[in-house]
């Protein structure tokens, strides 16, 4: 019996040295502290919003260090905001961008969400319109002389040798599909992800010239500024590469991102799925790139060239200063 407790002891002696000296598990690290972030989003809630609603949900902002909460303020309020480093970030077209710079705002656009323009020219099919040069001497009803409908009209125009002064301009606010399904205006302007889709669901059959299919305009995306850039581009990259990762994931998992939309969006589990699956999908196409995210040159001086010609901004910008891509790297 003795011998036994000998040998227990020993073992013990020599177990508890090791046991010390074995390595510990490594602590986990240390959460990184979240920032409250209020996005301004430029319109109503909308499956259209779907990369941000999953970009949310999944967890990409939270990783990232963001506790975002959705705004859906006039895009002109994201712009003044940011443009004052009240706000870091907001979803604002291409247009603004330059027209906010022209004010001496320093705004920096930093990430493309939209590809390509999504403004369209609906009209009844019945009128035979084959081109948008077939537009000259109609009535138009579009929100207002303001907005992407409003640049992207005249963009059109322009590229097929018309003016403003060659056709009759109809605010209506926006009341696109009613006043076309009324019989007010036979013409509108809105989104190819919008009226197009609601006024083909009611049974009208109708001609459509999106801009995107003849001019390149830089599109919807998300702003920053300059003292946010020079201060902190760190915060920067890091809500970029989380919204990314929302579009991406819209972008593969369509069916996903709409449930995950119907939290956020009134009304979307009882809509008619068909449609705004529709809306999506034709979103979707619109936001695809070889580079998610990418801003384009071209895009970029060609919305220049249509607000000096519109008179919408005094004298031309930097582009340089006004957009970058350096954020998109991973």
């Amino acid at each position: 019996m003795k011998r036994v407790v000998v040998t227990l002891a020993l073992l013990l002696a020599v177990a508890l040295p090791l046991a010390a000296c074995s390595p510990q598990k490594a602590a986990s690290p240390t959460p990184r502290p979240l920032v409250h972030i209020r996005l301004p989003m430029g319109y109503i809630p909308n499956i259209q919003y779907a990369p941000f609603y999953v970009a949310k949900e999944k967890g990409y902002y939270r990783e990232a260090g963001f506790d975002v909460d959705f705004d859906y303020s006039f895009e002109t309020d994201g712009v003044a905001l940011v443009g004052a480093n009240k706000l870091p970030f907001a979803i604002v077209s291409g247009e603004q961008v330059l027209m906010g710079r022209d004010k001496g705002l320093p705004l920096v656009y930093v990430m493309a969400w939209w590809q390509k323009y999504p403004v369209v020219v609906i009209a009844d099919a019945k009128l035979g319109l084959k081109t948008p040069a077939d537009l000259k001497g109609r009535h138009i009803g579009l929100p207002g002389l303001f907005g992407a409908n409003y640049i992207g009209l005249v963009a059109l125009l322009h590229e097929f040798g018309l003016t403003p002064h060659d056709v009759t301009l109809d605010s209506i606010g926006f009341n696109q599909v009613e006043a076309f399904a009324g019989g007010k205006e036979p013409i509108v302007v809105g989104y190819v992800t919008n009226e197009p889709i609601q006024l083909k669901a009611k049974g009208f059959s109708i001609t459509t010239f999106p801009v995107a299919d003849y001019v390149n305009l830089a599109s919807n995306g998300i702003i920053t500024n300059e003292t946010l850039i020079r201060q902190n581009p760190e915060m920067v990259h890091r809500f970029v590469r989380a919204t990314l990762r929302g579009l991406n994931y819209t972008i593969h998992y369509p069916n996903d991102a709409y449930q995950i939309s119907t939290k956020y969006v009134e009304g979307l589990g009882q809509a008619d799925r068909d449609v705004q699956m529709q809306i999506l999908a034709t979103a979707i196409a619109y936001w695809k790139a070889d580079q998610l995210g990418y801003t384009k040159p071209e895009a970029w001086e060609k919305m220049q060239a249509v607000l000096l010609q519109m008179g919408l901004i005094s004298k031309p910008q930097d582009l340089q200063a006004a957009y970058t891509n350096r954020f998109l790297k991973p």
